[in-house]
């Protein structure tokens, strides 16, 4: 669903990322991991579009979207939930369930389907967005990537800040997901052990390079754990 091939990232005469490669499959839950300012969050706002591809090229089911805009691969079927979740707290639970669905048509329903997987968020429609628990936040952030049916859903550290409850729910949720078979995931994650547990393939960066991978049920028996801790 995803390929990505000689990816480079600068930030002024930094270089970001370097050369990166690697494929997301449809079906499975690619994990990133890495300690902070290894270059995660930049790769996944280079997949994106947030910011423009120095060099390399990503594929989005066999479509070139190397230099669309962000908005053109929400069309074209990429969802992102952001670090920090980044929900507009002075809208309704609602209305920014219905931004997910912006560039659709304005009579287009929210999927009952969101209200299945996060049920308080129907409990909550008519509630600011700003007035919710960080948990029903990044809900709710999820939700609203999801409302538009994406091919590929970005997450970026999901768990951060958030009570262990919705950790599990959120886990749940993701597996679900991805074993659904229609969707890739990306996963970019600090907490090992809910990465491990949801991980088909799994990545290892330092100083924006990808210095390990392999399978998910591989991850602790090839040592990922201890390469967070270096």
């Amino acid at each position: 669903m995803l390929k990505v091939e000689g990816l480079n990232q600068y930030y002024g005469g930094s270089h970001i990322l370097r050369g990166l490669d690697f494929e997301a499959r449809q079906g499975e839950v690619t994990v990133v991991l890495g300690r902070n300012g290894v270059g995660k969050t930049t790769l996944l706002k280079s997949l994106m579009g947030v910011v423009p591809i120095k060099a390399g090229t990503v594929c989005l089911d066999g479509q070139d979207i190397t230099h669309d805009t962000p908005y053109e691969r929400v069309r074209k079927g990429v969802g992102y939930v952001p670090q920090g979740r980044e929900i507009f707290g002075r809208l309704t639970v609602e209305e920014n369930l219905r931004m997910g669905l912006a560039y659709k048509s304005g009579g287009t329903p929210i999927p009952a389907e969101l209200f299945e997987l996060f049920p308080i968020l129907k409990q909550f429609l008519h509630r600011r967005g700003g007035d919710l628990s960080g948990g029903q936040q990044q809900q709710l952030a999820i939700a609203r990537a999801l409302a538009a049916g994406p091919k590929l859903l970005i997450l970026d550290e999901p768990t951060e800040g958030i009570q262990p409850s919705i950790i599990k729910d959120i886990g749940r949720v993701i597996r679900m997901l991805a074993d659904r078979g229609d969707m890739a995931i990306v996963l970019v994650e600090q907490y090992y052990d809910f990465a491990a547990e949801l991980a088909d393939q799994y990545l290892v960066m330092e100083r924006g390079e990808i210095v390990q991978r392999g399978r998910g049920a591989d991850m602790e028996a090839e040592g990922a754990r201890q390469r967070m801790s270096i």
